[in-house]
């Protein structure tokens, strides 16, 4: 059974919001991260979608209606842009896919799940989603550990534009999630870095995404 998500952002006019993004996010580059495609296997599998609600419009930062959905950006994200998410489990595995038509085109996003709803406020979305939770982090310094902040980990799903603004990335981990601990998708300024004290991090917070994992 597949259940799709579609987000399609439309609004009259959006503030744009700089907030930091996953921990104290920031310009400088790193190393970056590949987002793996999902391995080939002809074993058989017993695999679920996992429901999800219905799309709505987005909204202007401020603005609360029955599903959340904001722009934060909307040079990087305009108005008429969409987001598809699928998240499928089985076998103790789940497997993430991203599709995104109309963004800002040939420019790089990080993607990735975390685990509170969007809300007006940028930072309202908090932390990544990992398996492994990191014991050092906080709610004021979230995890940079490479230990804890990798692909393994958390669900990480960087893309890179085509002229058109469309993208589209899948990934595949190891573990299922918790029930009612992964809540949204968020789209950050640059591709995840990966060296020790910026690990997760991808600068500012452009536009978040209601999802139930």
């Amino acid at each position: 059974m597949n259940t799709r998500r579609a987000i399609v952002m439309s609004g009259i006019s959006v503030i744009a919001l700089v907030a930091t993004g996953c921990g104290s996010d920031d310009s400088s580059t790193g190393e970056q991260a590949t987002v793996e495609t999902p391995p080939t296997s002809t074993e058989a599998t017993t695999s679920m979608l996992v429901p999800g609600t219905e799309g709505g419009a987005f909204q202007l930062p401020g603005e609360v209606g029955e599903h959340d959905a904001f722009t934060y950006d909307q040079a990087a994200v305009p108005v008429g842009s969409s987001v598809d998410v699928e998240s499928e489990k089985g076998d103790g595995r789940t497997t993430v896919t991203f599709h995104a038509t109309g963004l800002a085109p040939n420019r790089d996003f990080g993607v990735h799940v975390h685990t509170r709803r969007c809300g007006p406020q940028p930072s309202d979305s908090g932390p990544h989603y990992q398996n492994d939770v990191d014991p050092a982090a906080t709610p004021d310094k979230p995890s940079s550990d490479p230990a804890y902040a990798n692909p393994q980990n958390e669900i990480w799903l960087d893309v890179t534009t085509d002229p058109a603004g469309n993208a589209q990335s899948s990934t595949t981990v190891d573990w299922e999630f918790r029930a009612d601990e992964a809540k949204s998708v968020v789209l950050h300024a640059q591709r995840t870095m990966t060296g020790p004290g910026q690990a997760g991090m991808a600068g500012d917070r452009l536009a978040c995404i209601d999802e139930d994992f």
